[in-house]
């Protein structure tokens, strides 16, 4: 029995497109957005994804599959995959990249691969042209047609993501990390503040064994002026980079704060500046990586 799909199934973006075109950058970008991706799945086996997309409580509700060349005999039969879904209500989109032959030879002579649909002896150009027709088809019953000839990989991702993913699947995922200076600057970091200009709990004795989550900790740094003219500044300086970061496809930023042991200034501000971003709808996952060491 066919199993029928619903308009309450998935998303499902098919990217498809000649050889060095950029799908893999395309679909990074929709795996960065959230997407559950699969590469080079073979095309009659994606009613039975669907239909076992039905069984992950709504976890799996957007999908992205690259579907090209690398099907072989099975890439005649998508455009009736395809439209049989379609017409079982199935909200399936096929986004077709395509690019010049000169920019397509220029990327393979780069990157020194040997085209797929070479043949044995055969040319870039001669792979190209065998692609071409192969998958002349599929692009006829494409949605939507990108020439990335003249894009860049980051242009290729943020088209993209701008076309497929709204709201909050679009925003940037940020950490923020609070460490010590003594232990080494987090390799991972994207930005590294140093709040060692404030008055420092550890020569406190009554403060001294607590961590910057305890709240008596937590008042001492945040009551402090320059924290929070701090905190002000560096709110108003994120509210202006995090959009444009994003824009330019970036997918995740890492926010390093750090003080002398990781244990104390570190620990609350990141959490107050954590709670700031949450307060303003930006998720953040929070991580004090050195407030338990000595």
């Amino acid at each position: 029995m066919t199993a029928t799909v619903s308009h309450a199934g998935p998303q499902v973006v098919i990217l498809t497109g000649v050889s060095g075109s950029g799908k893999s950058t395309a679909l990074r970008a929709l795996e960065d957005a959230g997407f559950y991706c699969v590469d080079n799945l073979p095309i009659v086996f994606l009613e039975k994804l669907l239909e076992l997309s039905g069984h992950t409580a709504g976890e799996v509700s957007r999908m992205a599959l690259v579907v090209d060349a690398r099907e072989g005999r099975f890439l005649v039969e998508a455009p009736r995959v395809i439209r049989e879904l379609r017409q079982k209500g199935a909200d399936v989109e096929v986004l077709f990249l395509d690019a010049s032959d000169e920019a397509l030879v220029r990327r393979y002579s780069e990157t020194r691969r040997r085209h797929p649909l070479a043949g044995e002896g055969g040319t870039v150009p001669d792979g190209i042209a065998a692609e071409r027709l192969a998958l002349a088809d599929v692009r006829g019953i494409a949605d939507e047609v990108i020439d990335t000839t003249t894009l860049n990989v980051h242009e290729l991702k943020r088209l993209v993501t701008r076309r497929f993913v709204a709201g909050d699947g679009a925003k940037l995922g940020v950490t923020l990390v609070s460490f010590g200076f003594r232990f080494g600057i987090p390799t991972h970091a994207d930005l590294v503040l140093d709040v060692r200009f404030l008055p420092n709990p550890f020569f406190v004795p009554e403060l001294k064994p607590h961590p910057g989550t305890d709240p008596r900790v937590a008042e001492f740094v945040l009551g402090q002026a320059d924290a929070k003219a701090f905190l002000e500044r560096l709110v108003d300086l994120l509210g202006f980079l995090l959009p444009r970061y994003r824009n330019e496809g970036k997918s995740y930023l890492t926010i390093a704060i750090g003080c002398t042991g990781g244990k104390h200034r570190s620990v609350a501000l990141a959490a107050a500046l954590a709670e700031r971003l949450e307060g303003s709808g930006q998720p953040v996952r929070l991580w004090h990586r050195d407030v338990e060491k000595e």
